[in-house]
């Protein structure tokens, strides 16, 4: 497909061009026409996919020509770092500076930038508190907003700038409202349902790389929140026929006490740490000793200051929490020899943009499963109330720690078939 596919003005065209954008992405084939055509959109799509580009483009043609005193654009990103991204993507399309374009955050002095607004400029391009604070003092005019976009959109929820946007969208009424975003899930459709119109069209593009590697088979539950994880970990984990070995992998060592804390520990050693924190807690120093004791059947490790950690022969590697870098998870995924594993992911909607950033790497889609019968979804709004005297945690059944030294060298345990890792998890859950 070829750039006047897209309907752009000449001079667009030809930015296109020298840019050397030769043919337009698929996100910008499937979107630009309904942009341009008036209505409210929802875009889904990876990094890379060509969301920015999209939407300079849509918004030069749109406000077809320039020097007005109000803002008729203003487009919510972030952070900094995406405003100075979005400015470059202007810069570089907006050739002939036709439009007069306006970057607001927090690295400027709030009265220097209600003096810039009010000079007049064409598009503003803001992190939503300083553009909310701007339109607080009167100086951001929304009446004459044309286009309303929110980019980065699941990042704006993860950073908790949902009350701007909503505010700013509002007080926008008369305007188009376009989202960008790499996911979508329910904490961000409750940031637009207030905005966005009933006729608003989705659209969502997957642009998943080559296979880079083979990797275990691999599964996602999607839960809430924290609460509902711990749930989802102790029902699953209560199937000791099933999970008879078990890595648990959070980030810090806090988690890791905060996780062994909520199991109950029937069996002495059934369940421990590797380097716990804290002395009484249970644990490892040596995950050797982890492999060889059959009794012991759970260990939770942290990433925390982990560095190398040979887990190869457990069957289930199961992720609590996504580690901040990909590149850890995927080293343990990467298939080894005819090891039979399962890998686990637990994710809450905020974790869903390292889930596709791992998903691109990988080149392939973690199964999504059904969440359990029986499992306990938290409110996130409520909190349990203690009892008066009541302890925070189960403690009765803590003994003294028994960090054990390495037993022997000697391996009597073979956990590395895990008898096809359980059939794949008892044939992907059908537990049959």
């Amino acid at each position: 497909m070829s750039l006047d596919k897209l309907k752009l003005s000449k001079p667009l065209v030809a930015a296109m061009t020298d840019a050397g954008f030769l043919t337009p992405k698929e996100i910008q084939a499937r979107t630009m026409s309904r942009i341009l055509g008036g209505q409210d959109v929802i875009a889904v799509g990876p990094e890379g996919a060509g969301k920015t580009t999209t939407y300079v483009l849509a918004t030069l043609m749109k406000l077809k020509y320039a020097f007005e005193e109000a803002p008729r654009a203003l487009i919510l990103v972030p952070d900094i770092e995406h405003v100075d991204h979005v400015l470059e993507q202007f810069k570089l399309l907006n050739r002939n500076s036709t439009f007069r374009i306006l970057g607001i955050d927090s690295r400027g002095v709030i009265e220097t930038q209600m003096n810039e607004i009010t000079d007049g400029c064409d598009i503003i391009v803001a992190v939503p508190d300083r553009a909310r604070a701007l339109y607080l003092k009167l100086a951001l005019n929304t009446n004459k907003i044309q286009l309303f976009i929110v980019d980065n959109a699941e990042l704006i929820v993860k950073k908790g700038l949902q009350l701007p946007v909503v505010e700013l969208a509002n007080s926008a009424y008369k305007s188009q409202h376009v989202v960008f975003t790499e996911v979508l899930h329910d904490k961000l459709n409750h940031m637009i349902a207030p905005f966005m119109k009933d006729s608003a069209a989705t659209i969502e593009v997957e642009e998943i790389g080559e296979k880079q590697a083979e990797v275990y088979q691999q599964m996602l539950y999607q839960v809430p929140n924290f609460r509902t994880k711990l749930n989802l970990l102790t029902l699953l984990l209560n199937d000791a026929e099933v999970f008879d070995k078990v890595v648990v992998f959070v980030n810090t060592r806090l988690t890791a006490q905060t996780v062994y804390k909520n199991f109950n520990h029937k069996k002495e050693g059934e369940i421990s740490i590797y380097r716990s924190l804290f002395f009484d807690d249970k644990g490892y120093d040596d995950i050797e000793d982890f492999k060889a004791n059959a009794e012991a059947r759970v260990l939770i490790v942290a990433n925390e200051n982990l560095g190398e950690l040979d887990i190869q022969g457990i069957p289930f590697i199961l992720h609590f929490e996504l580690p901040e870098q990909k590149e850890t998870l995927i080293q343990r995924i990467v298939k080894h020899g005819d090891d039979d594993v399962v890998a686990i992911t637990f994710s809450t909607d905020i974790e869903l943009i390292e889930v596709r950033k791992i998903e691109q790497a990988i080149g392939q889609k973690l199964e999504v499963m059904e969440l359990p019968e029986g499992l306990k979804v938290v409110d996130a709004a409520s909190k349990p109330k203690k009892k008066k005297g009541e302890e925070d945690e189960d403690t009765s059944e803590r003994g003294a720690a028994f960090h054990e030294k390495k037993a022997s060298n000697q391996k009597n345990y073979n956990y590395s078939a895990g008898a096809k890792a359980k059939m794949t998890y008892k044939n992907k859950k059908g537990l049959s």
